[in-house]
């Protein structure tokens, strides 16, 4: 079959082309065509893959020049930077298009970059306090990051994972792309193996390292920045502060086993302690605040009875979770928080559809090293049908009703469901997770408390209570401080209002009755005549809003007292009473309380230098102004301080 072959003409004269594009005619015969420079230019310009990174970049521009005019010369913003590499705009062939000139007259263009407008003048004004007063670094330090702060790379080499090799799977804009547009892949690449709690088969994700790990989420949202930036002013570096970034999904044992990560920490502090002559301090932020049972063990070599005391000058706790988190449970139960049912009905509905309550769930059941945040105590702690301890004078509902259902409906076809305590609710949330997750935190974790001395001696070589401090003892380290600080006075959820629905099917299940559940009972799922397991629909119910009643009840969530994440029961109980106990504190450990008021700045963001949020906490004056003082040698100047009522709600707990 013959080809046809058409010819173009510019002006009058015929021009030959090279560029050919291969197509079939009205009748299905097959043609070549052939376009001129000009022809492919005005496709070109018209096609997508120019007019979305072009309306980006002008985009950008344009709300450069809108925000304000500038009084100081700035670089070629980063992100912009890496914005043109992404989308290979500087190999763009346009006529007359010289990007090299763009970019050195953006150099010389006065406009702010939009990530720099967070700062707002106190990144160093703490540092340069200090340093005024003549202090400076004495102390060798090491700041160990809370729950998902480290950024997560990829070191995947198999075939589907091998474009995010090296890339940031959290942390960075990197993960929001993958979010946005490869989200199966992001999510099976996050998740661990139900059974091992450790990397699928074909996947390997790490924890990245350095100070860069987690000084800031993605580019403009700062993590430990602000704590970096002010102890570099008192001649803090790389050489005499240490960021000991880890993989929190992982469960506290396993992150030693595959990482080693309790291993190589304590092998810094050794080598910080013997080169600068000076023990340690460590600054824990959330999460991280377990650390230091893990790195008296003497498991592998190191460790030991005297091992604190010889190596670590104070312990700094920045807004620990050290009793839990509510929202954890209910993220394991449901995959939701208030965060997620606040949504506006119309966002509710496009998280539900991008990035399911479902799958939020799976998602965070396969993180065993959340379940570190589970709630300790039971109801000693957080109270019983008539009363918690936070409850304030008349009440209406008390928060020892951890949840609530409103409709007798949701509970009449199962007499074993209905309101609950903490510890009602602990047993059937893990009922209604997967077997494995079960047995995993069986093997890793206790959330109850130990009262017998004896006991907690033996707990001593038990890895599974060492996240617990009820269940654990304080390292016997007589001259180590500790430092509580802590936000407060921002609303915090604290207990909830679910409703039930229909039976559905449940992949998370366990295929077999009779599973075991973590606390010794059987975990018996209705089965349809296939088989199938099945589980009742549980949310929260968001239907039950009333700001007269005491505690407030927003969107199903019943709110406290604490730092917007974190409930004060959590954040300070053990530093004002627990650990006043020997029993839980044989040395005599001092234990220091500073809670800071949360007194946000509505004109700057993330509410400036007096914000107690729970993570821009770490860039308060407050605590900053701890942190340095500790490390300088004069944390002896810090007292008590207290601004809630955490001392009347610790009497009330059940200690002994």
């Amino acid at each position: 079959m013959a080809l046809k072959k058409r010819k173009t003409w510019a002006g009058s004269e015929t021009v030959e082309h090279t560029t050919v594009e291969h197509t079939e005619d009205d009748d299905g015969t097959p043609m070549v065509v052939v376009h001129t420079k000009e022809e492919l230019k005005r496709r070109w310009i018209a096609s997508r893959r120019f007019l979305f990174p072009l309306g980006i970049f002008l985009g950008t521009l344009l709300g450069f020049v809108l925000v304000s005019p500038a009084t100081s010369n700035i670089e070629f913003p980063a992100q912009l930077s890496m914005f043109l590499q992404q989308y290979d705009i500087q190999k763009f062939q346009i006529p007359g298009l010289d990007w090299t000139r763009i970019e050195a007259e953006w150099n010389n263009f006065k406009i702010p970059e939009l990530w720099k407008l967070n700062n707002d003048g106190r990144e160093y004004q703490v540092g340069e306090a200090m340093k005024e007063r003549g202090l400076t670094a004495k102390h060798p330090v090491i700041l160990v990051p809370g729950v998902i702060s480290t950024g997560l790379e990829s070191w995947s080499t198999s075939p589907e994972y091998r474009n995010f090799f090296r890339e940031k799977v959290w942390g960075g804009f990197h993960m929001i792309s993958q979010v946005t547009f490869n989200r199966e892949r992001w999510m099976a690449g996050l998740m661990l193996d139900p059974e091992t709690g450790l990397d699928p088969p074909d996947v390997k994700v790490r924890a990245a390292q350095g100070i860069d790990a987690a000084s800031s989420f993605i580019q403009g949202y700062w993590i430990w920045s602000k704590v970096i930036e002010n102890l570099a002013v008192v001649n803090y570096d790389p050489n005499n502060m240490f960021l000991a970034a880890y993989d929190w999904r992982l469960s506290f044992w396993n992150l030693e086993e595959r990482d080693g990560y309790f291993s190589v920490l304590k092998s810094r502090i050794e080598e910080m302690r013997g080169r600068m002559g000076k023990k340690v301090v460590l600054v824990a932020h959330s999460m991280g605040s377990t650390v230091l049972k893990w790195v008296e063990s003497p498991e592998h070599g190191r460790g030991g009875p005297s091992w604190v005391e010889n190596h670590i000058e104070a312990f700094v706790s920045a807004a620990g979770t050290h009793l839990g988190v509510p929202k954890a449970m209910t993220a394991f139960l449901s995959g939701e928080m208030k965060d997620t049912v606040e949504l506006h009905p119309a966002g509710a509905y496009v998280l539900e559809r991008f990035f399911s309550r479902k799958e939020r769930a799976k998602l965070f059941r396969s993180w065993a090293g959340s379940a570190s945040m589970w709630i300790k105590g039971g109801s000693s702690i957080w109270g019983n049908f008539t009363h918690a301890p936070d409850d304030h004078a008349n009440f209406t509902h008390t928060h020892g009703r951890f949840i609530s259902f409103r409709d007798s409906s949701s509970t009449e076809s199962d007499p074993g469901v209905r309101n609950m305590t903490v510890d009602e609710a602990s047993t059937w949330i893990l009922q209604h997770t997967p077997t494995t997750f079960q047995k995993m935190m069986a093997a890793n974790f206790s959330f109850e408390i130990e009262r017998d001395e004896a006991v907690l001696e033996k707990n001593n070589v038990v890895p599974s209570k060492w996240s617990n401090p009820l269940e654990s003892r304080l390292p016997y380290a007589p001259s180590m401080k500790i430092y509580c600080a802590y936000g407060h006075g921002k609303e915090t959820e604290r207990s909830y209002w679910y409703a039930r629905g229909e039976y559905e099917y449940d992949d998370s299940q366990a295929d077999s009755p009779n599973a075991q559940c973590f606390n010794g009972t059987d975990c018996d799922t209705p089965r349809t005549p296939l088989d199938l397991p099945l589980a009742r629909k549980n949310w929260i119910d968001a239907e039950v809003s009333d700001d007269t009643c005491q505690p407030r009840v927003r969107n199903g969530v019943q709110m406290g007292e604490g730092d917007g994440t974190v409930s004060l029961l959590s954040l300070g109980a053990m530093c004002v009473e627990g650990w006043k106990r020997k029993r839980w504190n044989p040395a005599g450990i001092k234990i220091t309380t500073v809670e800071l008021p949360h007194r946000p700045s509505p004109s700057i963001p993330r509410g400036g230098a007096n914000t107690s949020d729970h993570v821009d906490v770490l860039g308060s004056t407050g605590l900053n102004e701890l942190i340095l003082k500790v490390a300088t040698g004069v944390g002896d100047e810090i007292e008590d301080t207290f601004v809630s009522d955490i001392r009347e709600y610790a009497a009330r707990m059940h200690w002994d």
